[in-house]
């Protein structure tokens, strides 16, 4: 496999024990949706987004620009994990989204979601720990979906502070957004510090326009 597995788990996992996962660094996953077996992973290689480095491409702010969609906060949670995982090879089976459940109404989890009037179309989740936010996982029923989720999940997590968007890995999909990959001690220092800082998921508004979630973007052909 691509990352590094650290132990298998057989005990029913807690809320409080993956955060303290996160907090050393390590996260959950699992061979698939049908295998009860979860193991810890802390990659050699860690994937962030650079949350200064962000990139738009000119299709997508023409799509956000055009208000075609909506995009919500927390409204479907669930709906949005669920989507994440309806891939045919998926690491998230029941365990791992019931405890993304709990996480979320904890305070601890969120979604940001796409939607074409009542049709959830597209969504990323994560977990946010003091200045740091991980990322889950996305999925996109329409084309830029995931793209716009993840674009105002960035200037969610810049407006409210944050310090550290980490991406697990990297895929060619978030490349050309502008994440990046970095060895694991050096994650393990931007943590530290990250999970030093107090930050805000929710101190964005709501109503911001699109003019200036497009704001200071950088921008790619």
């Amino acid at each position: 496999m691509a990352h590094d597995m650290l132990s298998s788990h057989q005990p029913v996992l807690t809320s409080d024990l993956l955060l303290r996962a996160y907090a050393a660094g390590v996260f959950p996953m699992s061979e698939s949706r049908d295998d009860p077996k979860i193991f810890w992973v802390d990659p050699r290689q860690r994937g962030i987004i650079p949350l200064g480095g962000f990139h738009i491409s000119r299709s997508l702010a023409k799509l956000i620009r055009s208000e075609r969609y909506r995009v919500e906060i927390n409204k479907d949670f669930s709906g949005t994990v669920q989507g994440c995982a309806e891939r045919d090879e998926t690491w998230i089976n029941e365990e791992i989204f019931d405890l993304y459940t709990k996480l979320h109404y904890a305070g601890f989890a969120h979604s940001v979601e796409v939607w074409d009037e009542d049709k959830l179309i597209g969504g990323v989740y994560g977990v946010a720990l003091g200045a740091a936010f991980f990322g889950e996982s996305m999925f996109s029923r329409r084309p830029n979906a995931s793209k716009m989720a993840l674009t105002y999940l960035v200037k969610r997590l810049r407006y409210g502070g944050f310090q550290l968007f980490d991406t697990q890995f990297v895929t060619d999909h978030l490349i050309s957004l502008g994440a990046i990959e970095i060895p694991r001690g050096d994650y393990h220092k931007r943590l530290e510090r990250a999970l030093d800082w107090d930050a805000d998921f929710h101190a964005m508004p709501q109503d911001m326009s699109v003019q200036e979630i497009l704001q200071r973007r950088t921008q790619r052909s």
